[in-house]
């Protein structure tokens, strides 16, 4: 038996709005799109949020009838009067393995081996024969309880859905203490979630970039890779009586864990005073190792002076060059780099390059007087767009979904420094975009704006690959 969780309303305030980016279970677009219109509000409207975004419930028709009668747009109906009991607590939808059941008990006098047999027919490996054999025996069954044949025809088509694979309610219940509990450790615990969300990449529907850039508009200090005081994995950290993350040293790329934790180790023992001490103590790190954390930034707070990435890159270059026994001793009269410090951009490239994120602005942040001299919104001005509008948006591709049970859809969300906003390509639009939509890792979207039940998407139209003038991010480089 699940002990229900105590229900809280900034909890449940933020899966009603869908900000779910990094929670179990209800972070995929489909989820977000149907949590608005099913409004969880108490731990069984988690269970059925769960049980709803399943290709049975879906296939059967029984999602957009559910959320409907939890809008109250659509009355509260059953098949059959004898069904009240078994399907009230779901609006008249059966949602659960269970209820299937229940209702061939019911309505068509199944015994519970019968029954049971139906339960193994509906499952993975369901036999198309044994399907038809079970439906035969329903309608006999129900045709002597003097059961309608446009009743049966629906109580069927409930049934015989459910071969394509629907939830046993206790599963939806298990799932739904885990989505509850992730969304109260993400609204409560941020960093700590955050940092354990990224030790266990790969994971979820999303990447450490996207993770790290939703849990800073959330309101969290994220500290880049520093050699100083960055462990293997990401950890906290306090100053000024805020809980911050400290990115890993596990998000170096080309980084084995062997080296970071040798670097660790070394560490604790005493700080490093310089790089050429940190290459001589911690020698499991390769001298690309060393380029890498010089690129990214990680080796700026080494020492007394304060050094800048290209002083680093020269440093780990000088550091390389051994001398013999007479030379050593004496002081290196051109310690100074003569390299100028790089500019934000290629700051910004070489995070994403070296770590797969930056701790520090979007990509697009940097683009957007380009993009309103071009009216182009952002997501979170999207979020504000009426219904039926034309509107273009632009920005990089996290996610792309095709689901079977979508008919062709294309569902792409595009991420910018305001949030995501939530693209539909059609598939005659696809068609046309097709490499665009596959390949490219920053576009912009015309179309129609979907603003409708706290819901928006935009139906595209038009695609475009996005490029900058100033910064040269690849796809390999980005996420």
């Amino acid at each position: 038996m699940i002990a229900e969780p105590q229900d809280a309303p900034d909890i449940y305030g933020v899966i009603q709005r869908a900000d779910t980016v990094g929670m179990f279970q209800i972070e995929s677009r489909a989820q977000m799109a149907s949590l608005p219109r099913n409004h969880p509000e108490k731990f069984y409207d988690l269970v059925t949020q769960v049980a709803l975004i399943r290709p049975g419930p879906i296939t059967g028709a029984m999602t957009a009838p559910y959320l409907k009668r939890r809008q109250k747009k659509e009355l509260v109906t059953y098949p059959h009067p004898s069904l009240k009991s078994v399907l009230e607590r779901t609006l008249g939808v059966p949602l659960f393995q269970e209820q299937l059941l229940k209702m061939a008990m019911i309505c068509a006098n199944f015994t519970g081996g019968e029954a049971e047999e139906l339960r193994r027919a509906l499952g993975n490996k369901r036999s198309k024969q044994k399907m038809m054999e079970v439906e035969v025996r329903l309608r006999a069954g129900m045709t002597k309880n003097g059961i309608a044949p446009k009743s049966q025809d629906e109580i069927v088509q409930f049934i015989t859905s459910f071969a394509l694979y629907g939830f046993p309610e206790s599963h939806s219940a298990s799932f739904a203490l885990i989505a509850y509990a992730t969304a109260y450790l993400k609204v409560r615990y941020l960093a700590a979630f955050t940092a354990a969300l990224l030790n266990n990449q790969p994971m979820g529907f999303y990447s450490a970039a996207t993770l790290v850039k939703d849990a800073q508009r959330h309101g969290l200090r994220v500290r880049p890779i520093d050699v100083t005081c960055s462990d293997w994995n990401c950890s906290l950290e306090k100053a000024d009586g805020k809980i911050m993350m400290r990115v890993g040293l596990r998000y170096v790329r080309g980084l084995q864990q062997i080296a970071g934790e040798s670097l660790v180790l070394a560490r604790k023992q005493h700080q490093f005073g310089s790089i050429e001490e940190l290459a001589r103590r911690v020698p499991e790190l390769s001298r690309g190792n060393l380029r890498m954390l010089a690129a990214i930034g990680a080796l700026n707070q080494i020492g007394d002076q304060g050094l800048h990435r290209r002083d680093a890159l020269w440093q780990v270059e000088k550091a390389g060059q051994r001398v013999g026994e007479l030379l050593e001793g004496i002081m290196d009269q051109d310690a100074a780099s003569p390299l100028v410090q790089m500019e934000v951009e290629e700051r910004l490239v070489s995070d994403y390059h070296g770590t797969g994120l930056t701790v520090g602005p979007h990509p697009m942040f940097y683009q957007r007087e380009e993009m309103r001299s071009l009216n182009i919104k952002s997501a979170a001005e999207l979020r504000e767009t009426k219904h039926g509008k034309k509107a273009t948006v632009a920005g990089a591709v996290i996610t792309r979904q095709r689901p079977g049970t979508a008919s062709g859809l294309i569902f792409l969300t595009l991420e910018d420094e305001t949030g995501n906003a939530n693209v539909i390509v059609m598939p005659h639009i696809y068609e046309k975009y097709r490499q665009l939509v596959l390949e490219s890792k920053f576009i912009r979207v015309f179309g129609v704006v979907q603003n409708q039940d706290g819901i928006v998407h935009l139906k595209a139209e038009h695609v475009e690959k996005l490029t900058f003038s100033a910064i040269a991010i690849t796809s390999h480089d980005f996420h």
